[in-house]
């Protein structure tokens, strides 16, 4: 493929993911046959399988608030999540962001989170030492909003979990099916 990143029109990425939610063939077979990026194509699977169909079409580019970015960074540590999962589940299309994320907060805590890094190619200050990480708040004292917003994240990965046995159930009687025939 090259050292450039390739656009896919959206009936493109569609028709790879249907290929392989079919559970006929692997990623990289899916991949191959529909002369798509491995990677990419994973990253669209998963997102779709919690999105749907929408979560394959252009979106604009993004600007997290820090409480965002701080529920996300929470629910892949209290749930053990791969940077891939956390993104898949909060519809985050560049999942290396979290990782971004996760390395600022390590450095500098909470308040790592408020700004965005800057994206221009000037001279970078040493960086500070890394003080100590501090702990997210106890539901208590946290705003109705909060709480509301992380309702909501918990129902869409139950969702997302409901489809994901859906989607393994039929493979298992797909292939199950492939062996009887």
């Amino acid at each position: 493929m090259g050292c450039f990143m390739r656009k896919y029109t959206v009936q493109a990425k569609l028709s790879a993911v249907r290929d392989y939610c079919a559970g006929e063939a692997g990623l990289r077979d899916v991949a191959h046959r529909h002369d798509v990026d491995f990677s990419s194509l994973r990253q669209w699977v998963a997102a779709y399988q919690v999105h749907g169909p929408a979560a394959l079409e252009v979106k604009k580019v993004q600007h997290y608030s820090a409480e965002f970015r701080m529920s996300v960074l929470k629910r892949m540590r209290e749930e053990q999540l791969s940077y891939r999962q956390v993104a898949a589940l909060f519809d985050i299309r560049k999942f290396n962001i979290v990782g971004d994320w996760q390395r600022r907060y390590d450095e500098g805590g909470e308040n790592a989170l408020l700004s965005q890094p800057r994206r221009t190619g000037s001279t970078k200050k040493m960086p500070k030492p890394p003080g100590p990480a501090q702990p997210l708040l106890p539901d208590e004292s946290r705003s109705r909003d909060e709480l509301i917003a992380e309702l909501n994240q918990l129902r869409l990965e139950n969702d997302y979990l409901k489809k994901l046995d859906a989607l393994v159930q039929k493979k298992r009687a797909a292939q199950q099916k492939k062996r009887k025939s």
